[in-house]
């Protein structure tokens, strides 16, 4: 049976930082990747990319999920996004991973599931400016992507390494190919 992947979708989503990582899921036999948003239907990424979620939030059946992805976004910092907040706590209460990148890591962090785990985000100034509930900076690490139990984080200028840290979580390939895929997708670097 595949895994389910549910990426989150929603007007004026940052297109990039799930473009890396759409593709090898995709092509993968291994996962069905699930688009939702709010209520369904076509919502327009940062760059103007349209596309038709088909599936709604309220839709979603929980035990399914295999992971949640949350790409970033101005309307995290404009608190647009609050529909999915109960579906996201209760998808960390059951310990299943959340991989949250850019402004995505402040509303986890506005959420309080960053206090208890190892995390990264844009900046830690910016990750207490913007989600002023956070509470988790004694586990602030100043990375670009951090993985700490069932939370990937990862910096808005890192969609290559939030890539490879959902590709390890998933075990969407071995150590020595991810590593190639990591190459050259950041160095331009191939290797057979």
């Amino acid at each position: 049976m595949k895994k389910k992947i549910f990426i989150f979708l929603f007007d004026g989503f940052s297109d990039w930082e799930i473009s890396f990582l759409t593709p090898e899921l995709n092509k993968s036999e291994k996962f069905d990747l699930v688009f939702f948003s709010k209520n369904g239907g076509v919502v327009s990424s940062m760059g103007g990319l349209q596309i038709n979620t088909v599936n709604s939030l309220s839709e979603l059946i929980i035990d399914d999920l295999d992971l949640l992805i949350l790409p970033g976004g101005t309307a995290w910092e404009k608190g647009e996004n609050e529909e999915i907040s109960q579906f996201t706590k209760d998808i960390f209460e059951i310990g299943k991973p959340i991989a949250a990148i850019c402004a995505a890591t402040a509303y986890l962090g506005q959420l309080g599931l960053l206090d208890d785990v190892k995390h990264t985000s844009n900046d830690l100034n910016y990750l207490k400016g913007v989600a002023p509930k956070y509470n988790g900076e004694k586990n602030y690490l100043s990375s670009l992507a951090v993985t700490d139990q069932n939370m990937i984080t990862a910096n808005g200028i890192a969609p290559i390494e939030f890539a490879k840290e959902i590709f390890k979580k998933m075990e969407l390939y071995n150590d020595i190919d991810l590593e190639k895929w990591f190459q050259l997708f950041k160095n331009g670097i191939w290797s057979e």
